[in-house]
């Protein structure tokens, strides 16, 4: 699974070079930024393909310095929260391998990840500080019909995940 840095993500971490990933097909990759709510670091992941978003609140050093476990984790049960069977979320975190810390995917996946970036600070009402998930924070943000770097058209980032699992 690529994990693809946004600069002010490297900044923080302190890495002064990410490489670019092989070539994946955007079912395997994510964007990582971080950001601020309610004055807690946080770390926003946008799956490539679907714009699909996940919101870890109040995130610590130890969690920092291990970014790729915590992602991975975090990827994992966002999956779950979404309703995808948790087979599919086993095979899928198999298939797409051991996490890899890339450089970004694109242009046009960062211009999403801005968006949903936009999208989770105008819902950022619903952040629960006392805890690191934010599924509240999540449904809302995924249910805005938006468009994505993996299909054509407007639709929430919700359905255009399940139609890059083929699920409905």
């Amino acid at each position: 699974m690529q994990l693809g840095l946004t600069f002010p993500l490297q900044r923080k971490l302190k890495i002064k070079f990410v490489p670019y990933g092989a070539l994946l097909e955007r079912l395997y990759c994510w964007d990582l930024h971080c950001i601020t709510l309610w004055g807690q670091d946080s770390l926003l992941l946008v799956h490539c393909a679907s714009r699909y978003t996940i919101v870890a609140c109040g995130v610590t050093g130890f969690d920092w310095e291990n970014l790729s476990a915590f992602a991975m984790e975090q990827i994992r049960a966002g999956l779950l929260d979404v309703g995808l069977p948790e087979q599919t979320v086993a095979d899928h975190l198999r298939e797409s391998g051991a996490p890899e810390l890339t450089r970004t995917h694109g242009r046009r996946e960062v211009a999403f990840l801005n968006r949903a970036w936009n999208d989770v600070l105008a819902l950022d009402f619903t952040v629960d500080t006392a805890t690191v998930r934010q599924p509240l924070l999540e449904q809302a943000v995924n249910g805005i019909p938006c468009r994505c770097a993996g299909f054509e058209g407007r639709e929430a980032a919700k359905q255009f995940l399940y139609r890059s699992f083929q699920l409905r």
